[in-house]
């Protein structure tokens, strides 16, 4: 017999369930003890039906494979961990991410699924943080853990445990920030269950079908609306791979059979030898596509697996994007942040008025290890932001992150726990690229060591630029100095790097990339600009140049001069580009 659940019921349980999503990331938050995570807020939390289906959540698809291995060999009171994402068929893409997952029952019955991954501040391997930039292999990257037992039918598996903080730098971090995921896939197992309490295990899964097929209809009208039968194709680079290689093509085709939108990456480079390789399975894959559809076109609809039906993915095997073991994949995020750019770039041809510019375009990195001077180890992690792009409803933010609901870790916190000083945090000028509504700036952040160590980054979109869209400018590329005790000089150091040895009072002057611009800047307000010079984000050459505004010697905009300076580029000009690449690898070696 078939549940029927009426709207409101309906709409009760939707809220209660996006509720109990981010009462998990509240109860990670308070237990964690690392900055990556308790400050960072670097952990991704769902909540799935009995089939392992996301309805609420980051990421999915990955539960039934996990379940698959264990052949229904799912207990109440049991938790599940791994980290290797070789082994979980890319739930997770690097082996600092730990996965946990439980099973959720209702009086004994399975009416469900609670997972939340977090990034590790240390799991072993060759450097401390266990990215390293030069790895040529998954086995240079820290240990690896399959799908296990952490609690079995309730009961500590403390073998696991060890095993996993043995292999640590940090295993104090690690243990808290572990138990901290796994309460927070039990806080959503108790809602669930409260859930089904409150109106019957039969009305609660009828409810989350429901969902399914609210989002699958709703994902079936915008591939109607925005992808073509005809392909539409994109092309953006990564610089490197750590190892000198590079830059590396990411192409990505889509078009519509049908009801079915493709997503095509045939194009796209071989695996690198370095440890860029994302290995992406077809269901993750798909999820991108899909929260990038919804959050572009209709932010309004509910964000889960309900619309997997309706997308083929392609991804030739050995790619950049489906790499074969062992390849390296410690440095993923550089290739996982131009996904999302391959994806604004074509679906804007079809639908520019709605899509994006490209943004700084990985997870920048900062590392800093070392003894102090009582011997103890110490070991700061922290991801650092850059420019987020220039968009049809304004300006892009500066030094944001392009994850949902990360922060930066608070100065107060790096500088009470590490021996460091942080001197200054500030946007770049000219780093956000000129546009109707400007593409956001990078950040410059400083840091003043006190103690010796090592340091080790990891960057991009140093090479390559962010690219503005519909007549928007690209935006500014990253880079990384060292300023030694006593030099005169600032010290050039690559995007990728391990193990920098530093000293007290060395400073690191880590510069993000920005973003690209939306929209023709010789239509942005002349005031706007006016702003932006006097917030230090744009310079006066900057906006003569590139929005063709003149200040008088007050500071205010002269409105003839900048009158006749716009005649005066659109004449050189002629009509804006649809998009502004600054620099293209291909057409560079083509000449």
């Amino acid at each position: 017999m078939t549940i029927q659940v009426d709207p409101i019921t309906l709409d009760i349980i939707e809220n209660a369930l996006m509720n109990a999503r981010f009462e998990m990331d509240g109860v990670v938050m308070r237990i964690s003890l690392s900055p990556v995570i308790r400050e960072q807020h670097d952990a991704f939390p769902m909540i799935c039906n009995d089939r392992g289906q996301m309805i609420v959540g980051q990421f999915g698809s990955y539960i039934p494979a996990i379940v698959e291995q264990y052949e229904n060999d799912i207990n109440d009171g049991d938790v599940f961990v791994w980290n290797d994402p070789y082994a979980c068929k890319g739930s997770i893409s690097h082996n600092n991410d730990w996965c946990v997952m439980m099973p959720i029952f209702h009086n004994g019955v399975l009416v469900g699924f609670s997972s939340i991954f977090g990034h590790m501040v240390d799991v072993g391997g060759k450097v401390p943080g266990s990215m390293p930039a030069d790895s040529r292999s998954i086995w240079e990257e820290g240990l690896r853990v399959p799908p296990v037992r952490i609690y079995d039918k309730g009961v500590l598996n403390q073998g696991v445990l060890d095993i996993m903080l043995n292999n640590s730098r940090t295993p104090d971090m690690n243990r808290s920030d572990l138990m901290a995921l796994i309460a927070g896939a039990r806080t959503a197992a108790t809602r669930v269950r409260e859930l089904c309490d409150r109106f019957g295990r039969g009305t609660y899964m009828a409810a989350c079908d429901l969902l399914l097929d609210r989002t699958r209809e709703a994902m079936r009208v915008l591939i109607h609306k925005y992808i073509p039968e005809e392909p539409v194709s994109f092309t953006d680079y990564v610089d490197d791979d750590g190892l000198g290689n590079g830059p590396f093509r990411m192409t990505l085709s889509i078009y519509r059979k049908g009801d079915i939108a493709v997503f095509d990456w045939t194009g796209t480079d071989p695996q690198a030898e370095g440890p860029i390789n994302f290995h992406i399975h077809e269901g993750l894959c798909k999820l991108f596509f899909g929260v990038y559809m919804i959050m572009a076109f209709d932010p309004e609809m509910l964000f889960n697996e309900g619309f997997y039906d309706l997308f083929e993915i392609v991804l030739p095997e050995g790619s950049l994007l489906n790499p074969r073991f062992p390849a390296a994949l410690s440095n993923r995020l550089n290739t996982h942040t131009r996904f999302f750019d391959c994806q604004a770039g074509a679906l804007g041809q079809r639908a520019p008025h709605l899509s994006m510019a490209a943004g700084y375009g990985t997870s920048p990195h900062f590392i800093f290890a070392g003894h102090d001077s009582d011997d103890k180890y110490f070991q700061l992690m922290e991801l650092l932001f850059g420019g987020v792009p220039g968009r049809p409803r304004g300006d892009g933010l500066d030094g944001h992150a392009w994850w949902p609901l990360f922060s930066a870790t608070p100065i107060e916190y790096i500088e009470n726990y590490y021996p460091v000083m942080v001197e200054r945090y500030r946007p770049i000028k000219d780093s956000g690229g000129a546009g109707l509504h400007r593409g956001g700036a990078g950040i410059e952040k400083v840091y003043r060591l006190l103690e010796p160590g090592t340091i080790s980054i990891h960057d991009d979109r140093e090479i390559v630029p962010p690219w503005g869209i519909n007549g928007g400018l690209y935006g500014g590329t990253s880079s990384k100095w060292v300023l030694r005790q006593g030099a005169s000089e600032q010290e050039r150091l690559p995007s990728k790097i391990d193990n920098c040895p530093v000293a007290p009072g060395d400073s690191v002057i880590f510069r993000t990339a920005g973003s690209g611009g939306w929209g023709d800047p010789l239509d942005r307000e002349p005031d706007l600009v006016a702003r932006d010079i006097g917030y230090d984000l744009v310079s006066p050459e900057q906006a003569e140049r590139d929005y063709g505004v003149v200040l008088d010697e007050g500071g205010a905009v002269d409105a003839a001069a900048t009158a006749a300076a716009r005649t005066r580029l659109r004449k050189a000009r002629g009509a804006p580009a649809p998009f502004s690449f600054g620099y293209e690898p291909s057409k560079e070696a083509a000449e």
